[in-house]
Formats: C-alpha cells, sequence, structure tokens
C-alpha cells in the first residue's frame, strides 16, 4: 500500500493495482493463540477465543479460561452468567489486569483461580470433544489435569496492521490510531473501521458501525475533493 501520493496506491497478492481517492481499512485483528498441541484441532468442539460469542453453549457446564490480564478476567466474569464453575489459569502468580477487575473476580464466587500453571495441552475426550487441559506447574514443574467442557484463550488480538507500519500511526499494541469518535485516520482520506481499530468492544455489531461511519466519511471526503475541484 502506498499511502504517501495521491491516487493511493494499493497492489493485490496477485500483482492487481488498485487506485482510490479514498481508503477504508477493515482488516480486523486476530485472537493470539497458545500454540500447544490440541488447541486447533479441538477449535469449536470446547476450544474457543471468545466467551461472548460461545459462552451460551456451556450454560451450567464447567469451564476454564486461560490469561492473566484484562481479556481474560473479562471472559471470566461473563462466562458467570452462564456457568457457575469457572476456572482463571495463569501462568503468574499475580494477574496483569486492572485492579477494579482483579477485586471483581476476588469477589465472586463462581470463579477459582489456578496460580503459577501453564496449558501443556488440550485433551480430548472419547466422543472427540474437549475434555480438559493438561498443566505443567511454572515453579515445580508438577504436571496435573483440570476437566473442563469448554475452554477460552483469553491472551489478547492482534491487530492486522503489518501493511500499515511506518505509514499510519499505530498504538502500542499495534492498533490503528483514529481521531476520537471517528474513523478518520492522521492521513486525510484514510479510514479504519472495525477491530483494526478497536482493542475494546470488537463486536460485529461495533465494526458494522464503524464501518458506516467510514463510509459515510469517505463518501463527504469526495464530495469535498469534487467541489474544489470545481472551483479551483
Amino acid at each position: 500500500i502506498d499511502l504517501a501520493r495521491r491516487p493511493f496506491r494499493a497492489v493485490g497478492d496477485g500483482g492487481d493495482v488498485y487506485l482510490a481517492a479514498t481508503l477504508v481499512i477493515a482488516t480486523g485483528a486476530q485472537a493470539k493463540w497458545l500454540g500447544v498441541p490440541g488447541e486447533q484441532e479441538l477449535g469449536g468442539k470446547g476450544v474457543s477465543a471468545c466467551a461472548t460469542c460461545d459462552g451460551f453453549f456451556y450454560r451450567g457446564k464447567k469451564v476454564i479460561v486461560i490469561g492473566g490480564g484484562n481479556t481474560a478476567v473479562e471472559e471470566a466474569l461473563y462466562l458467570t452468567n452462564h456457568s457457575d464453575d469457572v476456572t482463571l489459569i495463569h501462568r503468574r502468580d499475580s494477574l496483569r489486569c486492572e485492579k477494579i477487575l482483579a477485586d471483581r473476580l476476588a469477589a465472586n464466587p463462581k470463579i477459582s483461580t489456578l496460580w503459577n500453571k501453564r496449558v501443556d495441552h488440550f485433551v480430548a475426550g472419547e466422543n472427540g470433544a474437549l475434555s480438559g487441559v493438561a498443566l505443567i506447574d511454572t515453579v515445580t514443574g508438577a504436571e496435573s489435569f483440570e476437566a473442563a467442557d469448554g475452554a477460552f484463550v483469553a491472551i489478547g488480538h492482534k491487530p492486522s496492521t503489518e501493511l500499515f507500519a511506518g505509514k499510519l500511526p499505530l498504538d502500542e499494541s499495534g492498533y490503528l490510531i483514529v481521531e476520537a469518535g471517528t474513523p478518520k485516520t492522521a492521513v486525510p482520506g484514510v479510514f479504519a473501521a472495525g477491530d483494526v481499530a478497536d482493542h475494546v468492544y470488537r463486536q460485529a455489531v461495533t465494526a458494522a458501525g464503524m464501518g458506516c461511519m467510514a463510509a459515510l466519511d469517505a463518501e463527504r471526503f469526495l464530495a469535498h475533493a469534487a467541489h474544489e475541484a470545481v472551483n479551483a
């Protein structure tokens, strides 16, 4: 992508060249995974990276959440709407989340925490679905097993912004920076919509709303540019 000249120039994987006066970036963000055995194989069979998407399927069942930051604690708290048996697994002995979230977690009787544990692999049951996780103590090296019907990997997201590094401002986590309350980036005529610029909500409905805003702003940008060209 070339944003240094106008019209903007984008080259596809197949070599096709696209020229445009405006650009809406909606490349999204991908959930980070642990990269351990059984994780991908059991995706959709008990392993998920989105509690708000899949939590309902585990109503009344035992679930675990893996992680120790804001995302993990928020997922664990949300899952208590569906389950009375939620276990948070963290590889350290303290959480990295905001204090208010840590206090809410500690006060919730439906949530228990396993400290200093990392997931070695996900275990499938006889029915081919998740039966639990094999754990290793990060201090002693001891092995253990935690049974669960559902496991939610909540170690954050990675925005798909590699293409724009050095061309548009990014925050410390790699998300595109936009003008508050708008999809406008630092380059006039370039807009960002959805998870590529939103690390808070990350929902389809909010992404769709940002897409609508970006389309309206792009239309206004083109109309303004055409008006200036006529009156130049």
